[in-house]
């Protein structure tokens, strides 16, 4: 196993003191004729090995984001309506921008779907599928993942 597996450089803006671990794949897919950057990670990241980010216009960590391992991060999904291709030749739809913002937390085998953001110092835990948005200083967890405790209340929700 490499240690990285980068697709589409150009687009993949990296800030400094980021850390990514072996077996990750970073990946800007093409977008037609736009050329910006689609994948940005911020200073300060950390991701753990075997996670996948993926952007076809826009997935944002911002500064000091913690990934556990095999987290995936995707803007987009497969197409999967013609039944006489194989999925990976039908391209991708639901493009949608994916942010996760300073100091979050993403525990092992999180999955993030088009079009969510994740709040500022959230916790997401281990095996939760975040199909909506998370709001700043949440904890949530569960598949698709709901809130169950605000980090600056000693009350859960």
């Amino acid at each position: 196993m490499y240690p990285l597996r980068l697709s589409g450089e150009r687009r993949i803006a990296i800030g400094e003191r980021v850390c990514v671990g072996s077996g990750c794949w970073l990946q800007a897919l093409q977008d037609g004729e736009n050329h910006s950057t689609s994948l940005t990670i911020g200073s300060g990241t950390q991701i753990a090995g075997g996670c996948v980010v993926s952007a076809v216009r826009s997935v944002h960590l911002e500064s000091d984001v913690l990934l556990a391992r095999n987290v995936y991060i995707s803007d987009h999904i497969h197409c999967y309506s013609r039944p006489d291709l194989p999925i990976h030749c039908q391209g991708v739809t639901k493009i949608k921008p994916v942010l996760i913002k300073h100091g979050a937390w993403l525990g092992q085998n999180v999955v993030v779907c088009p079009g969510v953001t994740i709040g500022v110092n959230c916790v997401i835990g281990a095996n939760a599928v975040v199909t909506h948005d998370i709001p700043d200083f949440s904890v949530a967890v569960g598949c698709p993942a709901a809130v169950i405790k605000n980090t600056l209340s000693t009350e859960p929700t």
